[in-house]
């Protein structure tokens, strides 16, 4: 079986997939890649299943030797690839010779790549995913990130790529210089004062460093203000604490009212903390793609414009599965 050999295994280069659903009534959250388009669009570009693993990489790619002769494709994030020390294109298939070195140059734009593997990673299945969940030690490679060493096996295919197949600029991951994120508000957006919601949606926010799979942090300097309100029995006596409870992907909170953080795919499923509002789910991709110290900015809307916008989205995906057809 083919393998793929880590020679240098980057910042954060996790196995992902779709995610693994139906386990959150346990405590284990969805995972996945956290871009699902640029996923889906380099699977797509192979002839994978939609759903076939992929590496994710943060930041930071790594170097890998693949044993046999293998087809990739690079999308996401704007990290040049280099086969063998020859510079290739992202978002287009690639042929790696038997013995060849896959290699990334500097990161230029987003956060985070897919490299795409004809065949898929075949790492086993485990709760009907092949999604890394490093908090539970379970899924992906030996349930945690890429180590030098760690030898991947690729699954079999019968089809060849087109090799130099590419996708439509449209379809590639683009950042604005500040970028916006759209909210719903909710569950407990009822505990802040109405200055800090008006802040919330006023102010300019920066990337944390602190950002990861788990959550982003966003900081300006600014703290949140809560009402003079008695705290319900089970809860904290911090203002931010309500009686355990489910945390949605993407919802947003300031533990003891300090930075907002966003709660990503790999985040706890519940705790202890108020969440003011959750962004969209058409703009958890965009949200995955920042790097530290991008700037953004919160967008209210009603559910009515989210189902809008996911309509869109979904539109766009239409339209990208047709054009590689």
């Amino acid at each position: 079986m083919a393998r793929i050999i880590v020679k240098q295994a980057g910042l954060a280069t996790y196995v992902e997939d779709l995610g693994r659903y139906g386990y959150y009534h346990l405590g284990i959250p969805p995972g996945g890649a956290l871009d699902q388009f640029s996923f889906k669009a380099g699977n797509l570009l192979l002839g994978n299943d939609v759903n076939a693993a992929a590496l994710e990489v943060a930041l930071m790619g790594p170097v890998l030797e693949f044993s046999e002769k293998s087809f990739v494709a690079i999308t996401g994030a704007e990290m040049t690839p280099i086969v063998n020390g020859e510079k290739k294109q992202t978002y287009s298939v690639i042929e790696i010779p038997k013995g060849g070195v896959l290699s990334f140059d500097f990161l230029r734009g987003g956060a985070r790549a897919y490299i795409c593997v004809k065949g898929g990673i075949d790492v086993p299945i485990v709760m009907n995913s092949r999604s890394t969940y490093p908090l539970g030690g379970i899924g992906g490679y030996k349930g945690r990130k890429l180590e030098v060493g760690d030898e991947l096996p690729i699954g079999s295919f019968s089809d060849m790529p087109h090799i130099g197949k590419t996708i439509d600029d449209i379809f590639k991951v683009k950042l604005e210089s500040v970028e916006t994120l759209r909210v719903i508000m909710g569950l407990q957006d009822y505990k802040l004062t109405e200055d800090s919601i008006k802040a919330l949606f006023e102010d300019t926010f920066v990337v944390s460093s602190e950002a990861d799979r788990s959550g982003y942090r966003f900081k300006n300097g600014r703290k949140f203000q809560y009402k003079n309100l008695p705290q319900p029995f089970g809860a904290g006596s911090d203002p931010s604490n309500i009686p355990d409870a489910c945390y949605p992907v993407g919802s947003m909170q300031a533990p003891g009212g300090n930075e907002p953080i966003v709660l990503l795919r790999d985040a706890p499923s519940g705790g202890g903390f108020a969440m003011y509002c959750t962004v969209i789910s058409s703009d958890m991709d965009k949200l995955g793609q920042l790097p530290p110290n991008h700037k953004v900015r919160f967008q209210k809307i009603d559910m009515e414009e989210a189902l809008k916008i996911r309509k869109i989205y979904n539109a766009r995906y239409d339209k990208l599965k047709a054009s590689l057809q």
